[in-house]
């Protein structure tokens, strides 16, 4: 399938990028112009930049429970628009710079659940939040024995802050909590409609 867009990356020209903040996270001023629409091309535009890194998050399934693995842990970002900052998620971790995207759900799943891992599924990657950030998340179902994961355990490095509480839960029970909102981070509303999408493949056994 051809792409719908007529431009590509030969279309814009970046003059300058400087750094502006340089700390946990660092933001870059991107000078750009690009191709217009009508012809021609814009004025130079200034942009801000989150440069993140990329990221890789995992949703551990058990077919033969039907069950998920999901973690609960406080995101301050979300105090502005909920109730409640602790939220519902996919374990997650930032790849720092590895392309190796498999290992770095395996790490994180340790690190966040005392999980180890069996079958790793692609499911999709994401841009983030494209006008604000550089961030790409790489997205996997584990397909995983969840009988010795520790539902309510706590887990985390403390050298990261982390304090991060694991919920094993009926697929049921998790897709009810995304029809209420209570599941409203990106990752892992795209996660579970995938597994939503996907489940009767995989108990059948005709997955990719």
């Amino acid at each position: 399938m051809q792409p719908l867009s007529q431009f590509d990356q030969h279309d814009v020209n970046i003059s300058a990028v400087n750094t502006v903040f340089d700390g946990f996270f660092t933001i870059h001023q991107y000078e750009f112009q690009h191709a217009l629409f009508a012809g021609g091309v814009s004025d130079t535009v200034k942009r801000e930049i989150l440069e993140r890194g990329h990221a890789v998050a995992v949703l551990p399934y058990d077919p033969n429970t039907d069950q998920v693995l999901l973690i609960e842990q406080i995101r301050i970002g979300a105090l502005a628009s909920r109730q409640s900052p602790w939220l519902l998620e996919c374990i997650a971790g930032m790849a720092e710079g590895s392309e190796d995207y498999q290992a770095v759900a395996r790490k994180e799943a340790q690190e966040e659940a005392g999980l180890e891992l069996d079958k790793l599924i692609y499911m999709r990657s994401y841009l983030s939040s494209p006008g604000g950030t550089t961030e790409r998340l790489y997205l996997y179902l584990a397909v995983t024995d969840l009988s010795q994961a520790k539902d309510q355990g706590v887990f985390g490095l403390d050298d990261e802050s982390e304090d991060i509480k694991v919920h094993v839960l009926p697929f049921s029970d998790a897709m009810a909590r995304l029809e209420s909102e209570e599941i409203d981070n990106a990752a892992t509303v795209i996660s579970l409609q995938w597994l939503a999408l996907n489940k009767a493949q995989l108990l059948t056994g005709n997955e990719e």
